[in-house]
């Protein structure tokens, strides 16, 4: 009987170890923070003690003198501002302090600890005024205005600032006619949401060193996730050819989009030049980290849903406002994405969207793992499980009436989902099923304990520019190895590994015969444009294929005129180009890569060379005024179940299983997929409970360390894992692979809030689920539970002490 031939891989679907995991755990990795250059100085800068103030005068002379400090920069230095999609940051204060840490000014001096000394040394004259901390009345007429010259700054297109305001980007989505929609709902819930100011919380705090050449070039060592980014926003904003600035990225200690975009470099080249063309070094210590560098926005949030007696959704409205502190940036381009992905993995015909980013003064904010998508899906997956349960009907029932059906569905944004675009059905019957969902949590044997399930949907895809584009190139070495050369970072992600698994299939060579350095330079690099967005493996591996296809066609010119058949009889696999169907009839790789040499001294070919890019295709920019267009690349769909265990009485959540189940086209290294499933839930996990920026009424960040700053540890991890891969593969992906970076964090805060939900009758809002958050709620919406939780400990106690009394009369 006749089928499909179903091609077996030596590599592609394996379990193989990310290859930078020795450097790493033995500490030979290079960071920046490791790094020291000749004559290199040291940088330091000063922060605002203020909110929001005119700044009247600064006076250093008292920090000249100390001995070692070289010069001091202020915003008088470099009057002009900078950024990715709105040009408002400034490099240092130029008349204004924003928030209290806004750098005033910087130190450059030939040690650390001068340049701190000469910190204490410099006297600011501000003229206070008044501030504003809260989004929503940053939005009203009359709100204290941070960037009075707001229509001024530089623009990306794809952004709408409201000038003479505080309302940095909106953004509207709208289609179909929600007030019909709504007017034929048999049910409607609507709520407001609210998630806070976050840290990154990367393990490598930020760190750049910039040296301005008198000959006019400059080189930047940076961890970041953007060099080439970077590069072309600097020499913008600098006035720079492009070719004149040299970014150089070594292994970066986690990014989660913190480092994407244009960070510090501007402020340590210009810094650099300043200092007499000297190296200079500017690194973060965890506080500064988080009171001056950006993090992550916190929103607020409103949502309404309407339900139809069989379950569909026939209207939805939600309405974001990103407080993006000070800078704008990147959050505008968060609160867009927020806006126009804003209906999850559902089909909805009639939806209303608006988003917006607002300046308020606080601490700037810029991109996080997920990238407006937890935003969003935290209100959607709520309001979902509660309309089903006013209902009467099982939210996974109501989930499957409306997932969006591939080659059928149009998005929110109105574009038709791909027929290969993966299988939501089947992941939410996967979610459910690992899940047990439908039957009984495990009882506890404290009766105080309950146990309780939820579960939640997700999907992504980049949010990038429709020109977003990549490159690879590939070249061979005498020993028929392979060096590989992409823009992609490594920042524990494994993108870099299943790029080499991929050249290691494609030629048949072992493994270690693939070569992919860890640094990224913008000189030497192949072009990528950011790390960012979990388009890695999918724009550079579409790449990598097209050089390695290049590459072939090279390799088969030259064995076709030395083996005597024509190319197209040629296959190259095992690390030899052989002839179809006479395997033995074959080269070795390493005698023709670098050109083939005849007996007679004769020769032909030469180094082999493979180039290949990628460009997403069919993408369009979004209408301004409806939000309508194709935005993405792709979408992942995926879903996340947990079983959580609540201390009734204390409000603490500890979850016992966790369930994710992503479809991802293919996993090239299922290893590293369930390694990002595992980090991810963690970190959502960690979001969802405990991750909160605290302020106190200056608007100054109140605890920035990770003492008073919890995240997730070991001991918090679930009790269970089930990690499930679909793959329904997608034709224009590598190997049908899509992209699964962020896509697990996403659904982990909802699916612990449905949880509680379902479990305890408790609707708790706002994130995060802190316990004496949950024990509030506790209290005031489920009194009886609470009061028999009580009556439970008070027995357990008497029970207690009933034995203790007889063991002491035994003992007597």
């Amino acid at each position: 009987m006749g089928g499909a031939v179903v091609r077996e891989y030596r590599y592609i679907g394996k379990r193989i170890p990310p290859r930078d995991a020795f450097d790493k755990v033995t500490g030979i990795a290079p960071y920046v923070y490791d790094m020291e250059l000749p004559g290199m100085l040291y940088v330091k800068l000063l922060q605002s003690t203020q909110p929001h103030a005119r700044i009247k005068g600064i006076d250093y002379s008292k920090a000249l003198s100390v001995s070692g400090v070289v010069a001091v920069a202020t915003g008088r230095d470099f009057p002009f501002r900078i950024g990715i999609y709105v040009g408002d940051r400034d490099l240092l204060a130029i008349e204004k302090a924003l928030w209290v840490g806004h750098p005033v000014a910087a130190v450059i001096a030939e040690s650390p600890r001068a340049a701190e000394k000469a910190l204490d040394l410099i006297e600011v004259d501000y003229e206070p005024l008044q501030p504003v901390f809260d989004p929503i009345e940053a939005m009203k007429p009359g709100a204290p205005l941070l960037h009075p010259d707001l229509g001024k700054y530089r623009i990306s297109p794809a952004f709408k600032p409201r000038p003479g305001t505080n309302i940095a980007n909106e953004f509207r989505l709208s289609k179909g006619d929600v007030d019909k929609g709504f007017s034929k709902a048999s049910v409607v819930v609507e709520g407001e949401f609210s998630i806070p100011f976050m840290s990154h919380v990367y393990m490598e705090t930020q760190a750049v060193i910039a040296h301005y050449k008198p000959n006019g070039y400059v080189d930047i060592w940076s961890s970041a996730q953007s060099p080439f980014s970077a590069r072309y926003l600097l020499a913008m904003s600098l006035g720079m050819p492009v070719g004149r600035i040299r970014i150089h990225v070594p292994y970066v200690g986690g990014g989660f989009g913190g480092k994407a975009g244009l960070g510090w470099e501007p402020l340590a080249v210009m810094l650099s030049k300043k200092a007499g063309y000297r190296p200079v070094k500017l690194l973060f210590t965890r506080s500064e980290q988080m009171r001056l560098a950006p993090v992550v926005a916190g929103v607020k949030a409103w949502g309404k849903l309407g339900l139809d007696k069989e379950g569909r959704i026939v209207a939805y409205q939600a309405r974001f406002i990103f407080d993006s502190g000070a800078f704008g940036d990147y959050t505008v381009n968060v609160s867009r994405t927020a806006g126009y992905a804003c209906t999850g993995s559902y089909e909805v015909d009639n939806v209303e969207c608006l988003s917006y980013a607002v300046y308020t003064n606080k601490i700037p904010t810029t991109a996080l793992r997920g990238f407006g998508y937890p935003e969003n899906h935290w209100v959607l997956e709520r309001l979902i499980d509660m309309a089903a349960k006013k209902l009467g009907m099982d939210p996974a029932k109501v989930r499957s009436i409306n997932l969006l059906k591939p080659g059928k569905s149009k998005t929110s944004t109105g574009a038709r989902l791909r027929e290969d675009a993966g299988d939501p059905q089947r992941v939410l019957e996967e979610v459910i099923g690992s899940l047990g969902w439908g039957r009984e949590p495990s009882s506890t044997d404290k009766p105080w304990k309950i146990r309780a399930k939820g579960f939640a949907l997700s999907v992504k895809g980049p949010s990038q520019p429709p020109d977003a584009s990549s490159s690879a190139i590939i070249k061979f070495n005498e020993d028929g190895s392979v060096d590989v050369m992409v823009g992609t970072g490594n920042f524990g992600q494994g993108t870099v590994t299943s790029l080499a698994m991929i050249v290691a299939e494609e030629f048949g060579i072992p493994l270690d015969k693939v070569h992919v350095h860890e640094m990224r330079s913008t000189n030497d690099s192949a072009y990528t444009w950011q790390t960012v967005g979990s388009r890695g493996l999918f724009t550079d591996g579409s790449a990598l294929l097209e050089a390695i296809k290049d590459a072939k066609s090279k390799i088969k010119r030259v064995a076709s005129a030395v083996l005597r058949v024509s190319e197209d009889h040629l296959e190259i696999g095992d690390g030899k180009v052989y002839v179809k169907g006479k395997p033995w009839h074959y080269i070795p790789l390493e005698r023709i890569v670098m050109g083939y040499l005849y007996e007679n001294g004769n020769a032909i070919g030469g180094p082999i060379i493979g180039a290949g890019r990628h460009i997403a295709e069919l993408n369009t920019f979004l209408d301004p005024e409806t939000g309508q267009g194709t935005p993405t690349i792709f979408y992942t769909f995926g879903g996340t179940g947990v079983e959580v265990e609540v201390n009734v009485l204390t409000g603490e959540i500890k979850v016992v299983k966790a369930v994710q189940v992503f479809d991802i086209g293919k996993a090239i290294n299922p290893l590293l997929v369930e390694g990002q499933m595992i980090g991810g839930f963690v970190m959502g996990q960690s979001r969802a409970l405990y991750e909160e920026l605290i302020f106190d009424e200056m608007g100054s960040v109140a605890n920035p360390n990770l003492s008073f700053y919890y995240v997730a540890r070991a001991k918090d991890m679930p009790d269970e894992w089930v990690l499930k891969i679909i793959e329904t593969p997608q034709s224009d992906g590598p190997y049908g692979a899509r992209g699964i970076g962020e896509n697990v964090m996403i659904a982990v805060a909802p699916a612990i809030g449905n949880a509680l939900y379902h479990g305890l009758s408790v609707d708790v809002r706002s994130l995060p689920l802190k316990a004496e958050r949950v024990w509030r709620a506790i209290r005031e919406q489920n009194p009886k539970l609470y009061k028999e939780a009580l009556e439970a400990v008070k027995r357990s106690i008497r029970e207690s002490y009933k034995k203790l009394r007889e063991a002491l009369v035994v003992a007597r």
